[in-house]
Parts: structure tokens; C-alpha cells; sequence
């Protein structure tokens, strides 16, 4: 059986783009695969954060997985912070990447941009999801389009350690979901939905209350055609409408185009609304009743040390392969 690693920042409440685009995944997953489900809470401080909110974050999104079908008797759900081996091998990686590849990283542009002041994590931090995904002989990364310039360096970095010291890690592959994979802003279609945006019309949040998803929808950007029709370029906004519904129903978008054929924005409006607010209600219910419970607390323990014992021998393996430590003279 195959294995998969995916991680998620704790910056701010998770999107109906986060669900859709990687946790809806991540439960048909960890049916076939072996699922490391990992909190990269150390990726969230390569910008300020406050740390009672930050604290909170990590134990709403820990419950979110949860509620969202994550089955710990199937996948491992853990803390990254909580398995030191994450910052230890990130380090050795680090020594092994160049600063330019670190510079053309699309994201580290675009948050870098304008400002006075950048963390050099900011620079540095994709050495660290590198060693979050080599720890666990990962086969296959779940990822958005924005992310696979991430995972391709990644794969560099892997083989170019594995050519100077050894054949330690295991080359993953990027895995990237047909439909769902990017959800777009109700208020701009044309780019990602955030968790940060400014406008909060923009982002339908999955602990938003029904009232308000509706409310998000029905004033979601679309065109002045009439036309449920799925065209990315010309009609980015029912395109994106149409992509929300694919995923929350498990429909074709040819078949949402022939549904709704003949029939106004309005009406599919107003369906894609209930659609989401069917899919999210179970989760918002199961999210309540752990959130604050001595059983996710069980959970995230036995995750850590379930992710420890795996992560510890390929950190040993690595340092091992670069001559780190000692070697204890026999007796």
C-alpha cells in the first residue's frame, strides 16, 4: 500500500476551497492509502502570529480533520510541531538547497513583495515541507496547482540528496484532484479563494452558519449571460459556481450544465447554496462535540507517536548517510 503526506497551516478558519480541494480528498484516501495527516504549525510562524490564536487554530483544525470523516484508526492525524524530526531533517535539507531555487519560489515572491521586513523562514521554509514529506517514504502528495512548484522541488532536493549520500528517500509524486482542486473567490473568480481575503463575501468558511453561505452565494460574481455553462476563461464566476457544485454532489459538470440548461442564476444560485449547506452541517455538528474534548487530545498524542517512530529511523538514515553524530566504540 501506497503512502500519502499532506499538510495544512493553522493561519485562519479552513475554506469550503480547503475542504473541497484536499480534505473531502483526504477521506476516500485513507481507504487506500497509508495517510500521514500532519498540522504544520511551524509553517504558520514564517509570518507573525498571535500565539493564543494560533493555539486555538491548531486545535480547530485538528477537530475539522475529524469532522471531516478522518478515521484515526486509518490515518495518522498529528502535530507537526509535536514530531521534532520535522525540524531536524528540514535543517540537513536546507543545507543542500540553493538560495536561488529558494528565490524563484512563486510564493515567497508574492508574500515578499513590497515589504519592508521578511522573515527569512519565508525564504527558507520549503526545505521544511520537504523534510515534512520525505519522513515518511512518501509515494504521493495531494496538492492544489499552486502548490506544485513546491512539490517539484521537492523531488529535486530528494534526488539531489540521494545522489551525494545515499538512496535514502523515496522520489513522491504529485497528486492533483480533476475536480474541486480550485475553488476561486465568489467576489473575484479569477483568483483562489484565501482564508485572508478581505472581504469576507469572498470566502465561504466551513464553520459559517447556513444564513451566511447563502447570503455569500447568492451575491457571488457571475456575468450578465443567463447561461449555467462551464467556461473557465469567459464565465469564470458560474465556472467557479458550477465547480462548487460538481464537488458538493458528486455531479458532472455536464450534467450540471444540461440540469440547468434553459433555467437563470437564480434557481442555481440558490441549489448551489444547499448544497453546501447539506454538505457542511454534518461536520459543523461533528466539529462541535470534539473540539474541546479529552478525545482529541487522545488522538493528536497517539498521532505524534505513531509519526515519531516512522519519522525518527529515516531522520536516523539521513544522518547516518551525511556522517552526522557518532559512531559508539564497542566495548
Amino acid at each position: 500500500m501506497k503512502t500519502i503526506f499532506s499538510g495544512i497551516q493553522p493561519s485562519g478558519s479552513l475554506t469550503l476551497g480547503n475542504y473541497l480541494g484536499a480534505m473531502k480528498q483526504f477521506v476516500e484516501l485513507q481507504e487506500d492509502y497509508h495517510c500521514y495527516f500532519c498540522i504544520v504549525d511551524e509553517h504558520a510562524i514564517t509570518v507573525p502570529q498571535d500565539r493564543l490564536k494560533l493555539r486555538d487554530n491548531i486545535r480547530s483544525l485538528a477537530a475539522l480533520y475529524l469532522a471531516s470523516g478522518i478515521n484515526p484508526e486509518k490515518a495518522t492525524l498529528f502535530i507537526q510541531s509535536e514530531v521534532p524530526a520535522h525540524t531536524q531533517l528540514g535543517w540537513m535539507i536546507q543545507t543542500q538547497s540553493y538560495i536561488g531555487e529558494l528565490e524563484r519560489m512563486t510564493q515567497f515572491k508574492d508574500k515578499s513583495t513590497g515589504k519592508e521586513a521578511v522573515s527569512s523562514a519565508l525564504l527558507t521554509y520549503p526545505p521544511l515541507m520537504t523534510a515534512d514529506i520525505l519522513l515518511y517514504n512518501t509515494d504521493l502528495v495531494p496538492v492544489g496547482n499552486d502548490q506544485k512548484q513546491h512539490i517539484e522541488l521537492t523531488r529535486d532536493l530528494a534526488e539531489r540528496f540521494n545522489r551525494k549520500f545515499n538512496d535514502i528517500f523515496t522520489i513522491p509524486e504529485i497528486k492533483v484532484s480533476e475536480v474541486g482542486a480550485r475553488i476561486m473567490s465568489l467576489q473575484e473568480p479569477t483568483k483562489k479563494m484565501s482564508k485572508s481575503d478581505d472581504n469576507q463575501k469572498a470566502t465561504i468558511f466551513m464553520l459559517d452558519e447556513p444564513k451566511q453561505i447563502e447570503k455569500k452565494i447568492k451575491s457571488a460574481v457571475t456575468d450578465s449571460e443567463g447561461i449555467v455553462r462551464f467556461d473557465p476563461e469567459q464565465k469564470p464566476g458560474i465556472s467557479n459556481l458550477m465547480t462548487i457544485m460538481a464537488s458538493c454532489t458528486n455531479q458532472s459538470l455536464e450534467t450540471i450544465e444540461s440540469k440547468y440548461k434553459g433555467i437563470g442564476y437564480g434557481q442555481f444560485k440558490q441549489d448551489t447554496a444547499n448544497a453546501v449547506i447539506d454538505l457542511l452541517t454534518p461536520i459543523q455538528t461533528r466539529y462541535q462535540d470534539i473540539v474541546d474534548s479529552m478525545e482529541l487530545d487522545d488522538i493528536l498524542d497517539k498521532g505524534a507517536e505513531k509519526a515519531s517512530f516512522v519519522a525518527n529511523k529515516t531522520l536516523a538514515k539521513a544522518k547516518k548517510a551525511m556522517g552526522l553524530g557518532r559512531v559508539k566504540k564497542r566495548k
